[in-house]
């Protein structure tokens, strides 16, 4: 009996023990194959290390009043937004011929909006458009040089925001300033004395997004109908470093223009009629990264930048956030 005791401590010296460090799936080993090999390792008297899932941590440790700090070079701490303001002025063939410039002989090709060719009529049937001069019925978009009919784009005009900004199809890019259909709310910031992973050296940027329910307005997908506002007030969180002020920044600006948030259906619930985020990506995960909503990620800020700039915000525009 004391040999064969021996001999099973020889061996476990040498048989490494399996953790299982998520039981949820995310383990680089399978949770089932590691459950099997522990049981058969067990019954053979050999070492089995079994540990819990990482711990999810949406929020950070409770924080007092008075360590509620203004984030530095900000003289304000909170923005509130109002609902969409008529724009009256320009009308719709205006605001497009402002940002073409004529062609006189289209190219072979096709209208990338309509798909018909350019050198023809337009495809588009339907109402809000009136013809057109053949001089006239394509233009060319004045910075990317992309090629449309004119009575396409202004189809697509009347089908957006109609807020004085035009965005190519093709390339994305923006003429004018665009803004977005988010509804009235609060957004507050603030430093609170608490680290986020990977950045041990700077506090945290904390900001609270509060969007209420209430009705479409006629820039909606169904004016006059009521929409929902899940999961408000929503916490946010940038590292307190120069890079992440300047993300805070261009934030204002976006929150300004309305493009934080839209109204739409949820990709996660599928809820239609309900506030949503508007492809400019928030971390939402104080202390952990389990969702793929947290910290550490060292592109976060970069990518943020990028998505913003694919909204219109610039660095330039974050210079008249003082």
């Amino acid at each position: 009996k004391m040999a064969v005791i021996s001999f099973l401590k020889r061996v476990s010296v040498c048989v490494p023990t399996v953790p299982v460090k998520n039981l949820n799936g995310s383990s680089p080993v399978h949770p089932a194959l590691a459950g099997i090999t522990g049981i058969l390792m067990s019954a053979a008297a050999l070492p089995v290390c079994l540990t819990r899932p990482p711990k999810l941590v949406l929020h950070p440790p409770p924080v007092s009043k008075s360590d509620i700090k203004p984030v530095p070079g900000f003289g304000h701490c909170c923005r509130k937004t109002t609902k969409k303001q008529a724009r009256k002025g320009k009308t719709p063939e205006e605001v497009v011929k402002k940002y073409l410039q004529k062609v006189k002989s289209p190219p072979e090709e096709d209208c990338t909006i309509c798909m018909e060719p350019l050198g023809g009529p337009s495809g588009y049937k339907g109402p809000g458009v009136g013809p057109v001069s053949r001089a006239e019925s394509v233009g060319r978009l004045a910075q990317c040089g992309h090629q449309y009919h004119f009575q396409c784009l202004v189809a697509m005009y009347n089908n957006g925001n109609k807020d004085g900004s035009l965005q190519c199809p093709t390339c994305k890019t923006i003429y004018g300033v665009k803004t977005g259909n988010q509804p009235a709310g609060k957004m507050e910031y603030h430093v609170i004395p608490h680290s986020l992973p990977g950045h041990p050296d700077c506090k945290t940027i904390r900001i609270i997004y509060n969007v209420p329910p209430g009705l479409q307005g006629p820039e909606h997908p169904n004016p006059g109908k009521p929409f929902t506002a899940r999961g408000f007030p929503r916490h946010c969180y940038l590292p307190d470093s120069e890079r992440g002020r300047k993300v805070l920044r261009l934030l204002l600006v976006a929150w300004d223009r309305r493009l934080i948030f839209s109204v739409g259906t949820s990709s996660t619930t599928g809820e239609s009629d309900t506030v949503i985020w508007n492809e400019v990506h928030h971390k939402t995960e104080f202390g952990s990264n389990l969702t793929g909503h947290g910290f550490p990620d060292p592109g976060h800020l970069d990518n943020v930048l990028e998505e913003l700039r694919a909204q219109g915000i610039i660095e330039d525009d974050g210079l008249m956030e003082k």
